[in-house]
């Protein structure tokens, strides 16, 4: 999308806000300077929190940015952003997240235009959680799989204002917000229903009762071992037999806090055959051995 392509979309005239059904809150700039140095809202705090229904001709330029990080949630409709000398289109399910500082302009698409909620962010812990949820100036747009559940979150922060502007509800609001970001950053990292790391982490919840082999598991979900292993280190931190030896372990830490089985029942259970290796194996992961943990609250 280059500028030509901007002005025929949004006719080279772009309104700030003023949309028919818009809800909009700042938080008095006194409250925010006072909110910034209490614990909680200084690790993160809500300054702006707004919604426009289908707003056409909207539009902002920031040729300096802004001390807040921008989060905008495309509900419908769609929009652009120039930021870091590239353009960006903004479809719905699609959050825009515009850091702290960038220069940038973004608007509404003529034809289709956008619902928004948005809100700005500032704190010690915000750029942490940018990073976290993967976006940058250069891939400033990261899509939203719980867009309902966001929405939600924002509407509860804007209501939770509307309200009033005491310390309290601005940890609320801080709160929802940081579940805003994370919630975002997560579903980044999670499987979708049906993809390759979602088929694969169900199948081994199935076989917790006996080995996998990482070949024959990323053949059985169409993707190479080496392309499988690497969806698992960016879910799991580890790999494919890490998860499910884990998933495995957990299962052993079940039938050890609910039933009776003895430790060789328990070992048989989840894939184990000889009771001392899969007791190795619950000491690596646990600090103890399968007894004393059973024994542990007795």
């Amino acid at each position: 999308m280059d500028d030509s392509t901007i002005l025929q979309q949004t006719g080279g005239v772009l309104i700030p806000e003023g949309f028919s059904n818009q809800r909009l809150f700042i938080v008095p700039r006194p409250a925010a300077h006072e909110a910034l140095k209490r614990p909680v809202t200084r690790r993160l705090l809500v300054t702006d929190v707004g919604y426009y229904p289908e707003a056409r001709d909207h539009g902002i330029k920031r040729p300096r940015g802004t001390p807040e990080t921008v989060v905008i949630l495309c509900t419908a409709g769609a929009g652009w952003v120039r930021i870091g000398g590239a353009v960006h289109r903004v479809t719905a399910r699609n959050a825009l997240v515009i850091p702290a500082g960038a220069p940038h302009s973004y608007g509404t698409d003529a034809a289709h235009p956008w619902t928004i909620w948005w809100c700005h962010l500032t704190g010690t812990d915000v750029a942490e959680l940018v990073e976290f949820m993967e976006v940058s100036v250069d891939r400033p747009i990261v899509p939203v799989r719980s867009i309902e559940r966001a929405v939600a979150l924002l509407d509860e922060i804007m209501s939770g204002l509307e309200r009033d502007q005491s310390p309290a509800r601005l940890v609320a609001a801080s709160g929802a917000a940081w579940k805003l970001l994370t919630q975002i950053g997560v579903d980044r990292v999670l499987p979708a229903t049906g993809d390759p790391l979602q088929r694969a982490m169900a199948f081994l919840a199935d076989r917790l009762d006996g080995t996998v082999k990482v070949p024959e598991l990323a053949a059985l979900v169409g993707v190479s071992p080496s392309h499988l292993s690497a969806l698992f280190r960016r879910a799991t931190g580890g790999g494919v037999l890490a998860h499910h030896t884990a998933l495995r372990m957990a299962r052993a830490r079940q039938l050890l806090d609910g039933t009776d089985a003895l430790v060789g029942e328990v070992a048989r259970e989840v894939g184990y055959d000889d009771a001392f290796y899969f007791s190795r194996h619950f000491r690596r992961h646990h600090g103890m051995s399968p007894s004393d943990y059973r024994a542990r609250d007795a």
